[in-house]
């Protein structure tokens, strides 16, 4: 089973692949793994069914994950369009948890709003279009194409003493919603990820898992409704910066070694700072991998990692990480999720797209 740090289904496989753990024929087929486009950008679907569970530490279910860079830009008009794509995925995958397009969804925003990277559920809350009362005390003052939305911000274990699952539960027992989103800031294995994908998951969520600190879940299986969980990568560990720190330098290395050898691309237009893409064509080989990092450079990615988090972890440096622009990015990140659930929930709002509302 893999115990790496990840919140992210996509993930997970790439690693089982990785350090093959997948041996059984059977079990590799029946993960299914496909990508779509949706607008301009990439969605991966993994389907994990229930014997592959242990071997990727994920919940048999439907993980589907938007791919979009673009997300760590100020540019608005790159802002609008992920989020009309994030509508458009909701949208399809909400069938797949058999909720209907009228049933009263609680949206519940998961984190600690005192820690900035994991303020994303607060923060879209905060921006959630919020119904339920209307339907309950002014039911003529609704218009066709809303239906009954509700929403909480639980907090964490530390502010309230109390485990976030058993709040959550009291609230469906009492409020008796249909469905439930969770939303929730994740953590990832690659630096690449962070600020830079969303997934959506039919398997609800167990809160700190991808940090180490794993409370009770919230599922249909401890909540009774179906739960669709939605989530950014937020955070990443040391030992995950040093690999592909790692990983980095000897691209490009190998980049540059090949541009010397190849008198051609002297005369070849340069990339602009900072645009330029290392790919696996990079690496250099195994040889020069040893010239450039000794021993470490005959080891393979996963044996890296362990022999890394050995080295880390004992000395408690195997520390969690976010980017320093995390506070501008999980405003930003708030509102395009909260856009995204409101035009996709609201039938009135998606010509709109989900246009801020004062309530």
């Amino acid at each position: 089973m893999i115990s790496m740090r990840t919140d992210l289904a996509i993930e997970a496989f790439e690693t089982a692949v990785e350090e093959q753990l997948l041996q059984e024929p059977t079990i590799k087929e029946e993960i299914k793994v496909s990508e779509d486009k949706v607008d301009h950008f990439t969605v991966s679907k993994v389907v994990v069914p229930k014997s592959a569970e242990q071997q990727l530490g994920k919940k048999e279910g439907h993980y589907w994950t938007l791919e979009v860079p673009q997300l760590r830009t100020q540019n608005e008009k790159w802002q609008q369009s992920i989020s009309q794509a994030l509508e458009k995925v909701i949208r399809e995958f909400l069938p797949l948890s058999n909720i209907s397009s009228e049933a009263h969804i609680l949206v519940v925003g998961l984190g600690n709003w005192q820690i900035t990277p994991d303020s994303l559920g607060p923060l879209v809350c905060e921006n959630v279009f919020i119904t339920n009362h209307l339907f309950h005390n002014e039911p003529e003052a609704v218009e066709e194409g809303f239906r009954k939305v509700s929403a909480i911000a639980p907090g964490v274990m530390g502010l309230t003493g109390m485990e976030t699952s058993d709040i959550i539960h009291g609230i469906v027992e009492k409020v008796k919603p249909e469905a439930v989103i969770v939303i929730d800031a994740l953590a990832a294995r690659a630096v690449e990820r962070i600020h830079a994908t969303i997934q959506i998951s039919s398997t609800g969520i167990q809160p700190g898992a991808g940090v180490g600190n794993k409370r009770k879940e919230i599922s249909l299986e401890t909540l009774g409704v179906p739960v669709v969980s939605i989530g950014i990568p937020t955070v990443v560990d040391a030992v995950t910066i040093t690999q592909d720190t790692l990983n980095y330098y000897l691209k490009t290395l190998g980049q540059k070694k090949r541009t010397q050898d190849n008198p051609s691309n002297s005369l070849s237009v340069g990339a602009l700072p900072g645009t330029k893409k290392l790919t696996e064509k990079d690496l250099p080989t195994q040889e020069e991998r040893k010239v450039y990092l000794g021993m470490m450079g005959e080891l393979e990615d996963h044996e890296k990692r362990q022999l890394l988090e050995e080295v880390l972890s004992p000395l408690g440096h195997n520390l969690i990480v976010t980017p320093k622009d995390t506070d501008l990015f999980m405003e930003q990140a708030a509102n395009i999720i909260a856009m995204a659930i409101n035009s996709a929930l609201h039938e009135s709002l998606a010509d709109g797209h989900g246009t801020s509302v004062t309530h």
